[in-house]
């Protein structure tokens, strides 16, 4: 048996596997759920001939052999001065919707339309929805995407633009989350937060940086995070690297977040595997404002096995991020920007070295935030 064969889903909490063939998006037990650990791929599994995150089919757990692809993966990465080191920036919002996240939704839908799902729910702050609603045009199937009603104007044009149903939700972000659990029962959840093959797409950012960098690892990966779907990606990737005899070690992988929406950092320094009270605040990182991670758990795990660390960072932080990266030509989002801030203090607490290979994802443009744009290089004060 071959170890796509043997692939199934699994519940990491009660450890039960359930079949890839089946239509669902949690265990029985309501959890969310992996895919089992797969051996990865060498370099000679590559499909070179494609340039796009589909040349690393091979280490999907199923063969998808008409993908609904806009081209998405092969992201610039460019190395920049800052302050004392020279870190890679790898710019994720050129891919085809402008974020990171085209990449999860591109093989979770194919995965989807493989088995038959032609109609899918999801919910999102801005940047998943609009990525799903586009890999959804590309496969040819309905989407509808419940968003919290302060998402910006530009991406809920955008979901609307790839002929998707928006419906908004007051209140704040996990209101979307939970009213679309409500819905799952008449349209199948096709959450980016929820199902594994998110993941499995997301994954394919470990063999890119790996690629990229002469089939080596980084020493570093700072992430910008909410839910955790890139931290996974790369945590399960690189380990499926490692696992192939590619790699000698894993990358520490550092999570970066807005202070006023931290759970994770709080978590973390707690030393603890549940959610910590830690008061929340709106932010301008309104990407990564998810209060509840639904893989808290795992992310976690993923930081300790790593030997990574969080940063908790302040609204000033931020924005000066978003600033400083303009200035040398990258215009990011205040989300992704956040990773830029955290390369700074970790730099400052010892954590990351100049002579280290450090990997800092700017996972969307700074066109998806144009009123805070505007505000910051318009003349207007920036928002606090």
């Amino acid at each position: 048996m071959t170890a796509r064969e043997r692939a199934r889903y699994v519940d990491p909490r009660t450890g039960r596997h359930y079949d890839l063939s089946e239509r669902r998006w949690r265990s029985d037990d309501g959890h969310p759920m992996m895919v089992t650990p797969l051996p990865g791929i060498s370099r000679d599994d590559i499909d070179s001939r494609t340039r796009s995150l589909w040349r690393y089919r091979a280490a999907l757990p199923v063969a998808i052999d008409k993908p609904a692809s806009m081209g998405e993966g092969c992201t610039p990465l460019v190395q920049k001065r800052w302050g004392s080191l020279e870190p890679y920036f790898k710019l994720e919002w050129f891919n085809p919707t402008c974020s990171f996240k085209d990449r999860g939704a591109a093989v979770m839908m194919s995965f989807l339309r493989q088995i038959g799902v032609d109609a899918v729910l999801e919910d999102s702050s801005g940047n998943g929805g609009a990525a799903i609603a586009a890999a959804g045009a590309a496969a040819g199937m309905r989407v509808k995407v419940l968003a919290p009603s302060y998402t910006p104007a530009p991406k809920v044009a955008q979901i609307r633009a790839f002929g998707a149903e928006v419906q908004l939700v007051p209140g704040p972000r996990e209101e979307s989350e939970y009213e679309a659990v409500r819905q799952s029962e008449s349209i199948f959840y096709a959450s980016h937060n929820w199902h594994p093959f998110f993941l499995q797409g997301t994954k394919t950012l470990a063999y890119e940086l790996w690629e990229d960098l002469g089939f080596v690892a980084p020493d570093n990966v700072v992430i910008p995070t909410g839910a955790g779907s890139n931290v996974l990606g790369c945590w399960i990737g690189f380990k499926e690297l490692l696992a192939a005899g590619q790699i000698s070690k894993l990358p520490r992988i550092f999570v970066a977040q807005p202070l006023n929406c931290s759970p994770i950092d709080a978590s973390f320094t707690a030393g603890v595997d549940t959610l910590v009270d830690r008061v929340v605040q709106p932010t301008i990182a309104e990407g990564t404002a998810i209060k509840r991670p639904v893989r808290l758990q795992e992310i976690l795990q993923a930081l300790r096995e790593t030997n990574g660390k969080t940063v908790a960072l302040t609204e000033e932080q931020i924005a000066a991020a978003v600033r400083r990266l303009a200035a040398s030509g990258l215009y990011a989002e205040p989300t992704s920007a956040s990773a830029a801030a955290a390369i700074e203090v970790l730099a400052q607490r010892g954590d990351i070295k100049a002579s280290e290979a450090t990997v800092a994802l700017l996972t969307g443009t700074g066109l998806k935030s144009t009123q805070f744009m505007t505000e910051l290089f318009g003349g207007a004060a920036a928002v606090a």
